[in-house]
């Protein structure tokens, strides 16, 4: 038995890229044995070190990088993408200097012994992007009809041979851009497909003006074209295999472009099909008017021939045509018309060898007066359009064509078969199509004679009759043959048949010669290397992940061969297989009888480009652990719409395991000790450190580990749904009702507080985690547990403490002050000796109170007295002299007082000489009466006013300490000496009133002046005041002057900056203002002024 050898291939080298690009090498094994998908690793031998082995990725062990690649394999900047079981590509997705080197391909053995290659190498040289692409980056604003010039600076310094191409794109918004044109590798210059036309004509062109600059030019703008501009290129390189490569692919920045229409311009266009006709072939010529707003304007069209008139038509489209054009139009020979609002039609149906010449247009445009007629405006044509007419040829040449020469069964067979030389007015064609098969039998497929009616051939009636078959003449002197739905018998030689027939002179029709030609297809079988393949690149998954399986069918036949996909699964533990789901041959999707569990959480996708079936599979659960298989079946779908099965094929075994998550779970190991008294609550903690995932649950159980007891006794249990259920222990000992369960926000920390402790709750604490999670099936299962360090708790009875302060004390305090013998208000019949005995009661944890200790205090000596007085009044004396009829203020000013809490009572006194018949004599003191003016009692009750004081006082209480009586309308009778009493009173700690102390202030003396007595005539009529008033200040005040004279001179010489004693400048007063009046009527005036700063 001869075995395969194995080889492996790697893609050719050396391969040259650019740095930063993204860079693929395939690498794929032939020959080999064991399963089929195969495994690969790569490795790189550096130029500084080419001996060594530096392994990059492996597909099978993930600690296979190097140090130095281990980084860009765990951030995908380097993998390995599987493109079926025998054959990889190693993706670099940016590629970096140091990556250059020479790359082997390593397979690991699978055969039963080795033989042959198992590794292979290739070159990879990385050089600089040296690619650059620059436009100006500008904003054009341009009228409609304007041209517009772009330029674009492309370099490029490879040192390495390569090819670049440029391309102009327009971008509106966030639309798709649009290519203008482009000038390939090869310098083939192409037109998009929205500038094609303007191309064609000359509107649009790309030229190059320097050694790296190109020049888009665009004539005619169109509203359309505006948006944004910029260019593209791209560097190609040919690698090893002749195939370009684009190394770097770059864009320059946008120019944007903004085109004002114009509303009243336009602008007129000639087109017709060709410029050769030969004689009695049609010719139409379009005169196309563009412009804005057509249907509301008007505009006239002449058509001209040689510089003579063929036809008119006016904005009412009625042809006007001249005398020789009439006529040909009469006998249908000859067409003018309006197609449509912007297009203008003449069209010759029998083409004469005098008709060759230029033909023309013109479009005026035209404006309608109030009164209805036409008045001229603007007028336009374009170019001329010469055709040449020429005679009719003897002979035919043909030519045929065909969309394939190798097609797959299935694929539609297109021929065409072109007349290439020109036929007479008279003439005809009839062709034939006919079938040479491998075997040289012909068959005729299918006649068309020269009057247009179709003949299928025998072998071909029935196809052609559910349209199979279809044959067209495009044009004159073009046919097609077009055979859908091909099968393996349409394969052979297929052969073209024209006959040229002309009318002879009595009306027969005659051929004239025959021309045939012929081309070769060849039919691939659809079911040739028919195979099916299932990959999975996630055979492990863990709960609530998702994983894809891939059904890749080959060959890779296009989109439109009906295949049908089904995959079938058997569940874990099962040796049944069931089907899942079926992508049907016409797309639709058809689910399993036992799929139901699987329709939630599955997506099947089919690739647009191929019949590959990917089934995608989310939040994975147990129920979807076991194996996969696919199985896929080709059809042919037979031109009468019968379906044929070609073949089926049954993929590899897929298993996929399904595992639950790793736990994370970690509770606080952490120890401690409580120790508190009886009645206060034992806080106890149970905190989770990390946990699995953030949706995980925690049931919590409590448990109480005392040394008479062999193991813990379960207190309390919260379950994972928040449920409490409780433990012996709680019942027995009756904790139900002292138990408080807390969880705090974050979720992670768990408390239990026993309320009012006994001692019999001591004992070592501790907590059991469980945490639970949701399967993808919504059913909670417990996933790990863990226990918690332990809280050694001991409950004790309160210490006595109990200790009152036995020192002896004396206090002596002012009667109605504050003594701290608890809030006692002290009085002077309050001193004595005073003593405390003190009981300490608590509350048992059974809420029952009892007496722990007692004891007396030292005794306190208090000693009670009244507040010393301390009053104050003014006793200041003062003269007041007031006009009569005026008023005069009385104050009695309080400046200390013993408490503030003092009230005052007030009386005022007038001390005057007593009224007799005669005066004293001199020497003899002058007798005085007291009288009582006004009193205020403390509790603020006015005195009864005297008779010659009723309705003159007035009393004011201005302040605590300050009383003001004032006398109104005052007489010569008021004048004498004024003086108040005050009496202070204090109210002991019962409320009674008693007097603490009393004093009488100084004398006011009041002088009432008579009405008629002035300061003027008191000064005129003393000589010894009048002289003291206005004489003996002017030498007192010449003498001042002149010493601050002399000091201020003396000051000048010592000091020329005038500064005084540390720089401070000196006041100096100016010479003193005296105003003086001769006469007694005024006093004279002195004013002093300050003097200035020097």
């Amino acid at each position: 038995m001869a075995l395969a050898q194995r080889q492996v291939t790697v893609q050719e080298g050396p391969l040259y890229r650019t740095e930063g690009s993204h860079v693929t090498l395939w690498c794929k094994v032939s020959g080999y044995q064991g399963p089929a998908e195969q495994n690969f690793q790569w490795s790189i031998y550096l130029p500084s070190a080419p001996e060594r082995e530096v392994q990059i990725v492996s597909t099978v062990d993930p600690s296979f990088p190097y140090a130095i690649y281990t980084q860009r394999v765990r951030s995908r900047g380097i993998f390995v993408e599987r493109l079926q079981g025998d054959a990889v590509l190693l993706h670099i997705t940016e590629l970096q200097d140091r990556d250059a080197g020479q790359y082997e391909c390593h397979t690991p053995n699978t055969d039963e012994r080795y033989f042959g290659s198992y590794s292979a190498k290739m070159n990879l040289v990385v050089i600089p992007d040296s690619l650059r692409v620059t436009a100006v980056p500008q904003t054009l604003n341009k009228v409609e009809h304007d041209s517009l010039e772009l330029k674009c600076e492309v370099s490029k310094s490879t040192a390495q041979h390569s090819h670049v191409s440029i391309a102009w794109y327009r971008q509106r918004g966030s639309e798709a851009p649009v290519e203008i044109i482009s000038l390939s590798r090869d310098f083939v210059l192409r037109a998009g497909s929205a500038y094609a036309q303007r191309q064609a004509t000359g509107d649009v062109r790309l030229d190059k003006v320097g050694e790296t600059t190109s020049k888009l030019t665009i004539y005619n703008l169109h509203p359309s074209d505006q948006g944004e501009f910029y260019c593209e290129a791209a560097e190609w390189i040919q690698d090893p295999d002749d195939s370009w490569y684009a190394m770097t692919r770059k864009r320059s920045q946008g120019a944007v472009v903004n085109v004002q229409a114009t509303d009243k311009e336009f602008s007129v266009r000639l087109e017709t099909e060709k410029r050769m006709y030969i004689v009695g072939e049609p010719v139409e010529f379009r005169c196309i008017l563009e412009a804005q707003n057509v249907p509301d304007r008007y505009f006239s069209i002449s058509w001209a021939f040689n510089s003579s008139l063929i036809a008119s038509l006016g904005p009412n489209a009625v042809p006007v045509l001249n005398n020789e054009f009439a006529q040909r139009e009469a006998l249908g020979q000859l067409k003018v018309a309006k197609e449509s609002d912007n297009v203008f039609v003449l069209k010759i149906y029998h083409l004469r060898l005098e008709d060759s010449g230029k033909y023309n247009c013109r479009v005026t445009e035209r404006e309608k007066t109030v009164t209805g007629d036409f008045i001229d405006k603007e007028s336009k044509r374009p170019k001329n359009i010469p055709i040449t007419v020429m005679p009719l040829k003897t002979s035919i040449s043909l030519e045929i064509i065909n969309n394939a020469s190798s097609v797959l069964e299935g694929e539609s067979l297109r021929f065409g078969c072109n007349v290439r030389s020109g036929l007479g007015p008279q003439s005809r064609l009839s062709v034939s199509w006919q079938l040479l098969d491998k075997l040289n039998r012909r068959s005729e497929i299918v006649r068309l004679d020269r009057e247009g009616t179709l003949h299928p051939g025998p072998a071909y009636a029935e196809r052609s009759s559910y349209g199979g078959i279809q044959v067209e003449q495009v044009r004159p002197g073009s046919f097609t043959l077009e055979i859908f739905n091909s099968v393996k018998a349409d394969e052979g030689h297929y052969e073209c048949r024209v006959a040229e027939w002309t009318r002879t002179l009595d009306g027969e029709w005659q051929m004239v010669g025959e021309r045939h030609t012929s081309t070769l297809v060849s039919i691939t079988a659809l079911e040739a290397g028919f195979a099916v393949t299932a990959i999975s690149r996630t055979p492990g998954v863990t709960y609530n992940e998702s994983f894809d399986l891939q059904c890749i069918i080959k060959p890779h036949y296009p989109s439109w061969v009906p295949v049908s996909v089904t995959w079938r699964f058997q569940p874990a533990g099962s040796t049944e297989f069931h089907d899942l789901v079926t992508f049907t041959r016409d797309g639709g999707v058809q689910w399993g009888d036992r799929a139901a569990g699987f329709r939630t959480r599955t997506a099947i996708e089919k690739a647009e480009s191929s019949n590959n079936v990917r089934l995608s599979i989310s939040r994975a659960s147990d129920t979807e652990a076991g194996k996969y298989q696919c199985v896929a079946e080709l059809w042919r779908k037979n031109y009468n719409s019968s379906w044929t099965r070609l073949a089926d094929r049954t993929s590899n075994l897929l298993e996929i395991r399904v595992l639950r998550p790793v736990t994370k779970l970690q509770v606080s190991k952490s120890k401690r000790s409580i120790t508190l008294v009886e009645n206060r609550p034992i806080p106890l903690n149970c905190s989770v450190k990390s946990q699995t995932s953030p949706d995980s649950h925690f049931a919590v159980l409590w448990y109480v580990h005392k040394p008479s007891d062999a193991d813990g006794k379960l207190i309390l249990k919260t379950t994972h749904s928040s449920a409490f259920e409780y433990g012996t222990y709680a019942e027995e000992e009756g904790l139900r009702g002292r138990l408080q369960f807390e969880r705090s926000a974050a979720g992670g920390l768990f408390s239990l507080t026993v309320q009012r402790a006994e001692v019999r709750d001591s004992g070592s604490y501790y907590c059991h985690v469980e945490e639970w999670l949701l399967s993808p099936n919504h059913a909670w299962y417990k996933l790990a547990e863990e226990v918690s360090g332990r809280t050694e708790v001991t409950v004790k009875q309160p210490d006595n403490r109990l200790q009152v302060k036995q020192t002896h004390k004396n206090i002596t305090v002012l009667e109605n002050e504050w003594v701290t013998l608890e809030c006692l208000n002290s009085t002077v019949r309050d001193s004595g000796a005073y003593s405390c005995r003190v009981e300490e009661w608590l509350l048992d944890p059974s809420d029952r109170w009892y007496k722990r200790a007692e004891e007396l205090s030292g005794l306190i000596t208090l000693t009670v007295k009244q507040p010393d007085p301390t009053l104050q009044v003014d006793t200041a004396t003062a003269n007041l002299t007031v006009q009569e009829k005026e008023s005069f203020p009385l104050d009695c000013s309080i400046l200390s007082r013993s408490s503030p809490e003092s009230h005052f009572a007030v009386t005022w006194y007038n001390l005057r000489a007593k009224e007799a018949g005669d005066h004293a004599e001199e020497g003899e003191e002058e007798e005085e009466e007291r009288e009582a003016v006004l009193s205020v009692g403390p509790d603020a009750i006015f005195s009864p006013e005297a008779g010659r004081w009723e309705g003159r006082l007035r009393f004011q209480r201005l302040s605590a300490v300050l009383f003001r009586l004032t006398v109104l309308q005052a007489g010569g009778a008021d004048t004498g000496n004024y003086s108040c009493r005050v009496e202070e009173w204090l109210a002991d700690p019962n409320g009674v009133w008693y007097r603490l102390a009393e004093e009488e202030s100084g004398m006011v003396a009041v002088h009432v002046q008579d009405a008629g007595s002035t300061l003027q005539s008191v000064i005129c009529s003393n000589d010894a005041l009048f002289y003291f008033v206005f004489f003996y200040p002017f030498p007192i005040f010449g003498i001042l002057i002149i010493t601050i004279l002399l000091v201020r001179f003396k000051s000048r010489n010592s000091s020329k900056n005038s500064e005084g004693k540390n720089g401070v400048p000196l006041l100096w007063i100016k010479e003193p203002h005296l105003n003086y009046s001769p006469t007694c009527l005024e006093p004279p005036v002195l004013s002093i002024h300050p003097g200035t700063i020097d």
